[in-house]
């Protein structure tokens, strides 16, 4: 497809092929726009983001198939998917059906963690504060 085709079109053509069978997802609380995660996509785990309703990945560690909240609760109702102007990362839109996103936990609390995002990095790029 063409580059304006597929800035401009209407079709849906994910370009898995770029980043050897993969896009990124970042995933969103679609209430607040804050980012809960990130993980992979390949077209099996599109397909079946949009089969279940429920964002699905590809767990380039374990090498599956992977649908948030089998294992945990944790589910994320999908609300909305984004594209981006060359069709190689997504945008997740959800709505959290569980305790977070994250498969840690608080130590202090013991509860699944809201996002994976709870550590900022120190303005010299050495330390790590919780926020």
């Amino acid at each position: 497809m063409s580059g304006k085709m597929l800035e401009e079109g209407r079709e849906v053509c994910i370009d898995y092929a770029k980043r050897g069978g993969f896009v990124p997802a970042i995933v969103q609380d679609a209430k607040d726009g804050r980012v809960l995660m990130l993980a992979y996509v390949n077209q099996l785990a599109f397909e079946t983001t949009l089969q279940k309703g429920m964002a699905t990945f590809w767990s380039t560690s374990r090498n599956e198939l992977w649908t948030k909240g089998e294992t945990s609760g944790d589910f994320l109702k999908i609300v909305e998917i984004l594209t981006d102007c060359d069709q190689d990362a997504l945008i997740y839109k959800v709505e959290p059906q569980g305790g977070g996103a994250c498969h840690t936990r608080d130590p202090e609390t013991g509860k699944t963690r809201e996002t994976c995002f709870y550590r900022k990095v120190d303005s010299a790029g050495k330390e790590l504060t919780f926020v």
